[in-house]
């Protein structure tokens, strides 16, 4: 039986281009401003870390980037397609060549780690494969390929709610080398999982997006991760810009004003939500 990589192999990864993107908040006594007149430019195939303290809008960022918010200005287009331009079946069409990953799983804790698996392909079926396929899962192959790498393949039948939270990210992180999209767009894959597994995941994410040629954008806490597994970082501080150049070229200074302390001070330990 094929395993992920022959089942989901997209034909090239997707272009992302965000423009002067612009999001703000209501809150007490104001607004909030998330995101000020950022701009993101991602090739086809290639690999991305955005970097930033907690509240910096790394997740705004990538929720818009895949087309899950509308942000207040700015624009999105991808694969070259102005996105909120398009018709309901338009869009439609574009969400099924991404897969958003969010920091917490979206796995519903009775479900089986088979049928949570699997799930990452229903936008890509109609309505009554998308059912059968979680009431009868037959890719059993497929799924175990995907669940071998991140060590979780003997767990295939257990329910969610029997899992770890670092064995659920990993649950869900597996879901996208079944899932048919040609841009990965991950938000804090490593929130729940140790030093040592999170290194052996990241690492692993990237040499099968490379392999495929899928779009990798992933949101990191970890500024020495992304030194290491990424040619290209963006910086975020405080919703806006703060750099977009290789790791060698960051200098020290620009890693202070990033996380108000250099990242081997502690702030790639830096853990939370953005």
């Amino acid at each position: 039986m094929p395993g992920p990589t022959e089942a989901a192999a997209p034909a090239a990864g997707l272009s992302l281009d965000l423009r002067a993107i612009g999001l703000a908040r209501s809150v007490r006594g104001g607004r909030r401003e998330i995101l000020q007149s950022v701009d993101l430019i991602v090739a086809p195939g290639e690999q991305v870390a955005i970097v930033g303290a907690s509240g910096a809008g790394k997740t705004s960022l990538l929720q818009i980037a895949a087309g899950a918010l509308q942000a207040d200005s700015g624009a999105l287009r991808l694969g070259g397609e102005s996105f909120w331009q398009l018709p309901p079946s338009g869009r439609q069409r574009v969400r099924r060549a991404l897969f958003l990953a969010p920091q917490v799983p979206p796995l519903p804790p009775r479900q089986r780690v088979v049928t949570a698996v699997l799930a990452a392909r229903l936008p890509s079926l109609g309505f009554w494969r998308g059912l059968s396929s979680l009431l009868f899962p037959l890719d059993l192959g497929a799924v175990q390929a995907a669940l071998e790498p991140f060590g979780m393949a003997g767990r295939i039948f257990d329910r969610v709610d029997r899992l770890s939270g670092g064995e659920r990210q990993r649950v869900g992180l597996a879901r996208a080398l079944v899932a048919p999209a040609r841009i990965w767009l991950l938000d804090e894959p490593l929130a729940a999982l140790d030093p040592v597994h999170g290194e052996q995941v990241l690492g692993l994410l990237c040499a099968e997006a490379r392999r495929r040629g899928v779009t990798l954008i992933v949101s990191l806490h970890q500024a020495e991760l992304a030194q290491r597994h990424f040619s290209r970082l963006v910086g975020l501080r405080a919703g806006r810009l703060a750099f977009d150049q290789g790791p060698d070229s960051i200098r020290e200074a620009q890693w202070t004003a990033l996380y108000d302390v250099p990242p081997h001070h502690g702030a790639a330990a830096s853990t939370g939500a953005a």
